[in-house]
């Protein structure tokens, strides 16, 4: 007997059966390094990283939308233009990318159906999933199904529906998720305030499963750029261990079971040139670089739509000091490891 989620998604996946045939048939064809621009990049934008990319790279963080095909949640804080799979393969190709991890949204809920299709195009050998559930009601047969597909963890995400967990609904939150995934080895992603950090590392240690923050932890920087600065706040402004929970997210990345994002500065930076993300970017990727932390796009940048992320990876780049055993490790390493 089939689960309720698995026949959802049979009927979702036959009434798009002819978008689906497209993407199946299309995909082996667009041999991502050959792939053409129909965006107006050029070939010197094209081939900007081919250089400094390692072969194999992972985008850890990217979405695929189609508000048409697969009707939002009603609860959507947004809706976003369609993002088609097919041009998230230009991107990735853009910036020298072949595998991605694509994350469920929050404007879908936990319907991931439109993820799954994409996923089911793309097969598990170049890409991974991160999906949405209720942790009351999941099965382990849809669980098993997923785990098939290529899915290896699950989503918290508070930020993006602009909803504050307590102290204690965090922890009963978290464990209960940490319970369901635990056999399946899945990744815990959290998109939560930096300052919940602190909370994290008295229940991340006790949960058995890898965990991975969103967005450098998503600290609050607002305040940290000013140009009417004193020494001592210029002094706070190069010291990321004044923000509340950052201490405690480099105590995590330290045990070793605890991973970071480095992806969406623009969800976090007031500054064109990211100079107030400059010291915490650096102490992470000092800290867990070589081993706790990953490059991800967030690639189509909701609600920063048209955003060109190619300068903040020449940034990062820059802030990796142009080692390549750390950029091996920010791009691919790291990655293969967190998703196996």
């Amino acid at each position: 007997m089939l689960s309720l989620e698995t026949r959802l998604l049979i009927r979702t996946v036959k009434k798009n059966i002819d978008h689906l045939v497209h993407l199946l048939l299309d995909i082996p064809l667009l041999q991502w390094p050959k792939l053409h621009f129909t965006t107006g990049h050029t070939a010197v934008q094209q081939n900007l990283f081919s250089d400094k990319i390692p072969p194999g790279a992972w985008d850890s963080h990217m979405h695929v939308t189609d508000p048409q095909r697969y009707p939002l949640a009603t609860d959507a804080q947004y809706t976003p233009k369609p993002h088609s799979l097919t041009d998230a393969l230009e991107f990735e190709t853009s910036i020298g990318l072949r595998n991605i991890v694509l994350v469920q949204p929050s404007i879908y809920g936990t319907d991931n159906s439109c993820m799954l299709v994409a996923l089911m195009a793309l097969g598990p050998q170049h890409a991974r999933a991160v999906v949405t559930f209720d942790p009351e009601t999941i099965n382990h047969s849809t669980l098993e199904e997923w785990h098939k597909l290529g899915v290896r963890g699950v989503r918290v995400n508070t930020q993006s529906v602009g909803r504050d967990m307590g102290e204690e609904e965090l922890i009963e939150t978290l464990q209960k998720y940490a319970e369901v995934i635990q056999p399946y080895k899945w990744v815990l992603q959290l998109y939560v305030l930096l300052r919940m950090a602190i909370v994290l590392e008295k229940i991340v240690p006790e949960l058995g499963v890898r965990v991975c923050v969103d967005h450098f932890g998503c600290p609050d920087l607002k305040g940290t750029l000013s140009s009417t600065e004193t020494e001592t706040e210029c002094e706070r402004f190069n010291d990321p261990y004044v923000l509340p929970g950052f201490r405690s997210l480099v105590n995590l990345l330290r045990e070793g079971n605890t991973y970071v994002k480095l992806s969406a500065p623009y969800r976090i930076s007031s500054d064109r040139m990211l100079s107030d993300l400059e010291s915490v970017a650096k102490e992470l990727l000092r800290v867990g670089g070589m081993n706790r932390a990953v490059f991800a796009s967030d690639w189509p940048h909701t609600r920063f739509e048209g955003l060109d992320i190619r300068p903040f990876m020449e940034v990062l780049l820059g802030w990796c000091g142009n080692d390549e055993a750390l950029i091996e490790r920010v791009f691919r390493g790291n990655a293969e490891t967190l998703w196996g």
